[in-house]
């Protein structure tokens, strides 16, 4: 069975605040560390039917980059979801909702 390892390297300041976040897969056509501004990991738990989420961004994350990451997370969710379930009008959701939060930040772009 062929496996594969995914990395994630964070240096953190004295009150352990990430400020840079370095990542590597064994898949990844790049050689070495890639620095990445966030991630943000989800790991679904059968046992106790529910999801342990790490979210980590650095100091470098502007507010806007962070807002955009978050609908592109929700955007990717729904085609997940769409792929792993077939269920199409709960993608759709996701979707629509990533559209109501482009149009708020168009509407509100400082808040």
């Amino acid at each position: 069975m062929k496996k594969s390892e995914i990395k994630f390297n964070v240096e953190l300041d004295e009150q352990n605040v990430p400020e840079k976040i370095f990542w590597s897969a064994t898949d990844s056509p790049s050689a070495g560390m890639e620095e990445a501004r966030a991630i943000t990991i989800s790991v679904w738990d059968h046992l106790q039917k529910n999801t342990l989420r790490i979210d980590l961004w650095g100091k470098e994350m502007t507010m806007d980059d962070m807002k955009r990451f978050y609908i592109d997370t929700v955007g990717g969710l729904a085609q997940s979801m769409r792929t792993a379930t077939g269920d199409e009008k709960l993608a759709n959701m996701m979707d629509d909702l990533c559209k109501e939060m482009v149009e708020h930040i168009k509407k509100n772009p400082n808040g």
